[in-house]
Protein backbone atom coordinates (compact mmCIF):
# COMPACT_ATOMS: atom_id res chain seq x y z
CA UNK A 1 0.00 0.00 0.00
CA UNK A 2 1.38 3.26 -0.89
CA UNK A 3 0.44 6.67 -0.01
CA UNK A 4 -0.53 6.59 3.58
CA UNK A 5 -0.61 8.87 6.06
CA UNK A 6 -1.18 9.82 9.67
CA UNK A 7 -1.64 12.87 11.19
CA UNK A 8 -0.61 12.45 15.65
CA UNK A 9 -2.06 14.35 18.35
CA UNK A 10 -1.50 14.68 21.88
CA UNK A 11 -3.17 16.15 24.81
CA UNK A 12 -1.33 19.31 25.69
CA UNK A 13 -1.66 22.16 28.20
CA UNK A 14 -2.97 19.35 30.82
CA UNK A 15 -1.73 22.03 34.07
CA UNK A 16 -2.82 24.69 36.11
CA UNK A 17 -0.68 27.30 38.08
CA UNK A 18 2.52 25.84 38.67
CA UNK A 19 1.63 22.45 38.36
CA UNK A 20 2.22 20.45 35.42
CA UNK A 21 1.33 17.15 33.76
CA UNK A 22 2.01 17.33 30.06
CA UNK A 23 5.75 17.63 28.64
CA UNK A 24 4.36 19.68 26.18
CA UNK A 25 7.42 21.33 24.99
CA UNK A 26 9.13 17.59 23.93
CA UNK A 27 5.82 16.44 22.29
CA UNK A 28 5.52 18.99 20.76
CA UNK A 29 8.59 18.15 18.26
CA UNK A 30 7.05 14.60 17.91
CA UNK A 31 3.03 15.38 17.09
CA UNK A 32 1.68 17.27 13.93
CA UNK A 33 -1.83 18.13 16.22
CA UNK A 34 -2.33 19.54 19.50
CA UNK A 35 -5.43 19.50 21.49
CA UNK A 36 -4.98 21.84 24.16
CA UNK A 37 -6.66 22.52 27.38
CA UNK A 38 -8.81 25.15 27.22
CA UNK A 39 -9.02 25.70 31.27
CA UNK A 40 -12.11 23.28 32.25
CA UNK A 41 -10.33 20.05 33.02
CA UNK A 42 -6.86 21.25 33.20
CA UNK A 43 -5.35 24.34 31.54
CA UNK A 44 -5.23 27.89 32.24
CA UNK A 45 -4.94 31.62 30.75
CA UNK A 46 -0.52 31.53 30.83
CA UNK A 47 -0.62 27.92 30.00
CA UNK A 48 -2.48 28.28 27.19
CA UNK A 49 -0.97 31.18 25.32
CA UNK A 50 2.38 29.30 26.49
CA UNK A 51 1.35 25.96 24.53
CA UNK A 52 -0.12 28.36 21.59
CA UNK A 53 3.17 29.48 21.16
CA UNK A 54 4.89 26.65 21.40
CA UNK A 55 3.01 24.90 18.62
CA UNK A 56 2.95 27.80 16.54
CA UNK A 57 6.82 28.06 16.41
CA UNK A 58 6.94 24.62 15.41
CA UNK A 59 4.27 24.92 12.90
CA UNK A 60 1.85 22.50 14.77
CA UNK A 61 -1.32 22.45 14.44
CA UNK A 62 -3.87 24.15 16.95
CA UNK A 63 -7.32 22.41 18.58
CA UNK A 64 -9.47 23.08 21.00
CA UNK A 65 -9.77 19.94 23.90
CA UNK A 66 -13.04 21.38 25.32
CA UNK A 67 -14.42 19.67 28.29
CA UNK A 68 -17.29 19.28 30.65
CA UNK A 69 -16.66 21.96 33.71
CA UNK A 70 -14.89 19.60 36.14
CA UNK A 71 -11.21 20.87 36.97
CA UNK A 72 -10.62 18.49 40.17
CA UNK A 73 -11.94 15.26 38.44
CA UNK A 74 -9.55 16.28 35.18
CA UNK A 75 -13.14 16.16 33.00
CA UNK A 76 -13.04 12.37 33.48
CA UNK A 77 -16.63 12.63 35.40
CA UNK A 78 -20.01 12.23 33.98
CA UNK A 79 -21.74 15.51 34.25
CA UNK A 80 -25.35 15.83 33.01
CA UNK A 81 -25.31 19.38 31.42
CA UNK A 82 -28.21 21.18 29.96
CA UNK A 83 -27.63 21.52 26.20
CA UNK A 84 -27.61 25.06 26.09
CA UNK A 85 -25.56 25.24 29.06
CA UNK A 86 -23.22 22.75 27.25
CA UNK A 87 -22.94 25.22 24.02
CA UNK A 88 -22.39 27.92 25.65
CA UNK A 89 -19.30 26.38 27.51
CA UNK A 90 -17.78 24.68 24.17
CA UNK A 91 -18.08 27.80 22.37
CA UNK A 92 -16.74 29.70 25.42
CA UNK A 93 -13.00 27.13 25.69
CA UNK A 94 -13.21 27.73 21.62
CA UNK A 95 -13.27 31.18 22.06
CA UNK A 96 -10.27 31.27 24.56
CA UNK A 97 -8.03 29.63 22.69
CA UNK A 98 -8.88 31.72 19.66
CA UNK A 99 -7.45 34.62 21.32
CA UNK A 100 -3.96 33.09 22.57
CA UNK A 101 -3.63 30.80 19.12
CA UNK A 102 -4.25 34.54 16.92
CA UNK A 103 -1.46 36.15 19.14
CA UNK A 104 0.73 33.13 18.45
CA UNK A 105 0.58 33.74 14.51
CA UNK A 106 -1.85 31.09 14.40
CA UNK A 107 -5.45 30.10 15.05
CA UNK A 108 -7.71 27.06 16.55
CA UNK A 109 -7.53 24.21 13.71
CA UNK A 110 -10.46 21.86 15.05
CA UNK A 111 -11.83 20.61 18.34
CA UNK A 112 -12.10 17.75 20.07
CA UNK A 113 -13.94 16.86 23.10
CA UNK A 114 -11.95 15.61 26.63
CA UNK A 115 -12.71 12.59 28.64
CA UNK A 116 -15.84 11.86 30.04
CA UNK A 117 -17.32 14.53 27.58
CA UNK A 118 -16.09 12.63 24.45
CA UNK A 119 -17.26 9.21 25.90
CA UNK A 120 -20.63 10.56 26.11
CA UNK A 121 -21.11 11.88 22.94
CA UNK A 122 -19.89 8.43 21.00
CA UNK A 123 -23.98 7.87 21.70
CA UNK A 124 -25.89 10.72 23.23
CA UNK A 125 -27.59 13.03 21.11
CA UNK A 126 -28.34 15.53 23.04
CA UNK A 127 -24.90 15.99 24.32
CA UNK A 128 -23.30 15.36 20.67
CA UNK A 129 -25.76 17.98 18.96
CA UNK A 130 -24.77 20.80 22.19
CA UNK A 131 -21.18 20.26 21.29
CA UNK A 132 -21.80 20.99 17.93
CA UNK A 133 -23.85 23.90 18.59
CA UNK A 134 -20.94 25.16 20.45
CA UNK A 135 -18.82 24.83 17.89
CA UNK A 136 -21.53 26.71 15.69
CA UNK A 137 -21.78 29.14 18.09
CA UNK A 138 -17.90 30.28 18.79
CA UNK A 139 -17.74 31.01 14.45
CA UNK A 140 -16.01 29.28 11.81
CA UNK A 141 -16.84 26.04 10.25
CA UNK A 142 -13.88 23.73 12.44
CA UNK A 143 -13.13 19.93 11.76
CA UNK A 144 -14.22 17.95 14.69
CA UNK A 145 -12.25 15.20 16.02
CA UNK A 146 -13.85 11.98 17.39
CA UNK A 147 -14.67 8.12 17.43
CA UNK A 148 -15.37 6.98 13.82
CA UNK A 149 -18.89 6.38 13.43
CA UNK A 150 -19.94 8.09 16.48
CA UNK A 151 -23.10 10.20 17.36
CA UNK A 152 -20.95 13.39 17.63
CA UNK A 153 -19.60 13.11 14.13
CA UNK A 154 -23.37 12.28 12.70
CA UNK A 155 -24.59 15.33 14.54
CA UNK A 156 -21.36 17.23 12.87
CA UNK A 157 -22.18 16.12 9.33
CA UNK A 158 -25.43 17.19 9.73
CA UNK A 159 -24.47 20.95 9.95
CA UNK A 160 -21.80 20.47 7.19
CA UNK A 161 -19.19 20.41 9.66
CA UNK A 162 -15.66 18.37 8.37
CA UNK A 163 -15.41 15.41 10.57
CA UNK A 164 -12.06 13.82 11.51
CA UNK A 165 -11.82 9.83 12.85
CA UNK A 166 -9.10 9.30 15.20
CA UNK A 167 -8.04 5.76 17.02
CA UNK A 168 -5.75 5.67 20.10
CA UNK A 169 -2.97 3.95 20.19
CA UNK A 170 -2.76 3.44 24.01
CA UNK A 171 -6.31 2.51 25.11
CA UNK A 172 -8.08 -1.17 25.01
CA UNK A 173 -11.00 -1.59 22.71
CA UNK A 174 -14.39 -3.52 22.87
CA UNK A 175 -15.62 -5.88 20.01
CA UNK A 176 -18.18 -2.64 19.08
CA UNK A 177 -15.15 -0.63 18.45
CA UNK A 178 -15.31 1.89 21.55
CA UNK A 179 -12.69 2.41 24.20
CA UNK A 180 -12.71 0.17 27.18
CA UNK A 181 -13.66 2.59 30.29
CA UNK A 182 -10.70 3.50 32.34
CA UNK A 183 -12.20 2.52 35.35
CA UNK A 184 -11.86 -1.00 34.23
CA UNK A 185 -8.51 -2.99 34.31
CA UNK A 186 -6.16 -2.74 31.17
CA UNK A 187 -7.99 0.18 29.58
CA UNK A 188 -4.71 1.43 29.01
CA UNK A 189 -1.90 0.07 27.51
CA UNK A 190 1.35 0.88 28.72
CA UNK A 191 4.01 -1.56 26.82
CA UNK A 192 6.02 0.19 24.81
CA UNK A 193 6.10 -2.49 21.66
CA UNK A 194 2.09 -3.37 22.00
CA UNK A 195 1.35 0.48 21.36
CA UNK A 196 3.86 1.09 18.46
CA UNK A 197 2.43 -1.83 16.57
CA UNK A 198 -1.02 -1.37 17.14
CA UNK A 199 -0.19 2.20 15.60
CA UNK A 200 1.12 0.88 12.83
CA UNK A 201 -1.53 -1.53 12.29
CA UNK A 202 -4.33 1.42 12.62
CA UNK A 203 -2.40 3.64 10.24
CA UNK A 204 -1.56 1.49 7.55
CA UNK A 205 -4.79 -1.27 7.46
CA UNK A 206 -7.42 0.53 9.34
CA UNK A 207 -7.47 -2.36 12.28
CA UNK A 208 -7.12 -2.84 15.97
CA UNK A 209 -7.52 -6.22 18.14
CA UNK A 210 -10.22 -5.44 20.70
CA UNK A 211 -9.70 -6.45 23.95
CA UNK A 212 -11.48 -9.88 23.06
CA UNK A 213 -9.22 -10.81 20.63
CA UNK A 214 -11.43 -10.20 17.86
CA UNK A 215 -9.84 -7.34 14.95
CA UNK A 216 -12.11 -4.35 14.86
CA UNK A 217 -12.25 -1.66 11.96
CA UNK A 218 -10.77 1.55 13.23
CA UNK A 219 -10.85 3.89 9.95
CA UNK A 220 -8.80 6.87 10.86
CA UNK A 221 -6.90 9.80 9.92
CA UNK A 222 -5.70 11.15 13.10
CA UNK A 223 -3.99 9.00 15.90
CA UNK A 224 -4.16 9.91 19.44
CA UNK A 225 -1.13 9.94 22.21
CA UNK A 226 -1.61 10.81 25.61
CA UNK A 227 0.73 12.96 27.21
CA UNK A 228 -0.14 12.39 30.62
CA UNK A 229 1.33 8.70 30.73
CA UNK A 230 4.57 7.84 32.39
CA UNK A 231 6.97 8.20 29.61
CA UNK A 232 4.59 9.85 27.10
CA UNK A 233 7.61 11.50 25.36
CA UNK A 234 9.55 8.55 24.45
CA UNK A 235 6.95 6.49 23.56
CA UNK A 236 5.41 9.30 21.18
CA UNK A 237 9.20 8.95 19.68
CA UNK A 238 9.08 5.53 19.21
CA UNK A 239 5.41 5.66 17.59
CA UNK A 240 6.08 8.51 15.45
CA UNK A 241 10.02 6.63 13.99
CA UNK A 242 8.31 3.59 13.52
CA UNK A 243 5.50 5.10 11.53
CA UNK A 244 7.78 6.03 9.41
CA UNK A 245 10.21 3.84 8.84
CA UNK A 246 7.40 1.36 7.93
CA UNK A 247 6.90 4.42 5.01
CA UNK A 248 3.72 5.62 6.61
CA UNK A 249 3.74 9.18 6.19
CA UNK A 250 3.59 11.32 9.62
CA UNK A 251 1.80 14.91 8.97
CA UNK A 252 -1.50 17.26 10.11
CA UNK A 253 -4.80 16.23 8.34
CA UNK A 254 -5.78 18.13 5.17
Amino acid sequence: MTGVSIDLNADLGEGFGRWRLTDDEQLLSVVTSANVACGFHAGDAVTMRRVCELAAARGVRIGAQVSYRDLAGFGRRSMDVPPDELAAEVAYQIGALEVFARAAGSRVAYVKPHGALYNRVVHDEEQATAVVEGVLLAGGRLPVLGLPGSTLHTAAEKEGLPVVPEAFADRAYTAEGTLVPRAQEGAVLSDPATVVERSVSMARFGVVTSRCGRSVGVRARSLCLHGDTPGAVALAGEVRGRLEHSGIRVEAFA
